[in-house]
């Protein structure tokens, strides 16, 4: 009879042959990852033994790691983050060297949770945890092809001192992600019930490829707009005749990021975008956009394109935002549609990522070498 093998085992197997090339982990813990899903099946615990890896050196102490451990979790590792001698963060350095995209090694996977992402879409780990303070848990998980979900600022405790960064998880779809992310949640009293995200279908949601003042990329605007209108046929969205522009939340954000948070520029930005964004989801409408401007750069940097320009509006605004595979642009890198739901409707909107991720084309798994 041939035995069983256990989701650790099977995730620390795949980091022993994987990781060397794909440089996602900086610590990997085998024999304390084994012990603790032991331990986990015995207990009964809900989530069983399942492994996940957490974000950064620091990772194993936030709130996020903590939830899902007391819950039955296994973490098998530590993930990379940016290392030294930069100061973009769309990268990562793991133990074995700088973080590879799994679909084009050239490029890099984003930032700056870079290794979770890596990790969830080679199957090194069932799910990771994030944070996002302008889009670390979105852009890499577009640049990915994975699904990776930024909860509500202010639900769960913040890693950042001026509140712009929230807990985010990663998994290869948001219906693989729902466990870990109730887990997590479960202990920081979301409102979703008074939100009352409406899930009968269809959707109802405004589409914007720019929110007004971003540079996108022709040929990502594109494959995000083919998969926005593959929802509308299959029904599950509905499109309404919303304003979604925004100004420009750059400088706002800087200021709020550099202990300036009553800038009269920034206070003016933050204040006119609220209410736009109160407009947009009066009814408990979502917003659709590109996660990215652009596709993945290559590992030299990002040039002078913001890849935050349609992700960090929502670290200052606060609202929950996910990021969805919509598909490949022509030269193999993958595309995220950003998914955007009222302040609070975090698990409202994992129902909607779900619902959406249903009508649209399964995202495949990289093409890695020995994949079993």
């Amino acid at each position: 009879m041939k035995r069983t093998t256990s989701a650790v085992a099977r995730a620390l197997e795949r980091i022993e042959r994987l990781d060397p090339a794909l440089h996602a982990f900086i610590e990997v813990w085998p024999d304390e990852a084994l012990a603790r899903e032991r331990e986990a099946v015995a207990r009964r615990l809900p989530l069983g033994g399942r492994p996940f890896a957490v974000k950064g050196p620091s990772g194993i102490r936030s709130y996020a790691a903590r939830r899902l451990i007391a819950a039955g979790g296994v973490p098998v590792g530590a993930t990379s983050v940016p290392g030294p001698g930069t100061v973009w963060q769309t990268w990562g350095r793991g133990a074995h060297g700088v973080t590879a995209n799994p679909w084009r090694a050239d490029r890099t996977p984003g930032g700056s949770s870079a290794g979770s992402a890596v990790a969830v879409a080679a199957g090194m780990a069932e799910a990771a945890t994030g944070s996002d303070g302008a889009g670390s848990v979105r852009i890499p998980a577009a640049w990915c092809g994975v699904f990776g979900l930024k909860t509500t600022n202010g639900l769960l405790p913040s890693p950042d001192r001026t509140g712009l960064a929230s807990a985010g998880v990663f998994a290869r779809s948001a219906a693989a992600a729902e466990p870990y992310l109730r887990q997590v949640l479960s202990g920081g009293g979301t409102p979703d019930e008074a939100c009352g995200l409406p899930l009968p279908l269809p959707l109802p949601a405004v589409y914007s490829d720019d929110l007004g003042f971003a540079a996108v990329d022709p040929e990502v605007a594109a494959v995000v707009r083919a998969a926005v209108d593959r929802l509308v046929a299959a029904g599950t969205v509905r499109l309404l005749d919303r304003d979604a522009g925004l100004l420009d939340p750059a400088g706002a954000w800087t200021a709020v990021r550099g202990g300036l948070p009553d800038d009269p520029e920034a206070v003016r930005v933050r204040r006119a975008n609220d209410e736009r964004l109160d407009a947009l989801f009066s009814g408990g409408a979502l917003l659709l956009t590109p996660a990215t401007p652009n596709r993945p750069h290559g590992h030299e940097g990002p040039g002078s394109r913001y890849s935050t320009a349609l992700t960090w509006a929502f670290n200052l605004s606060g609202h929950p935002a996910a990021s969805l595979p919509a598909g490949f642009t022509g030269d193999g890198c993958p595309v995220g549609l950003q998914v955007v739901a009222p302040r609070g409707a975090d698990l409202g909107l994992l129902a909607a990522a779900r619902a959406v991720e249903e009508a649209l084309p399964a995202a495949p798994a990289p093409p890695l070498p020995g994949r079993r």
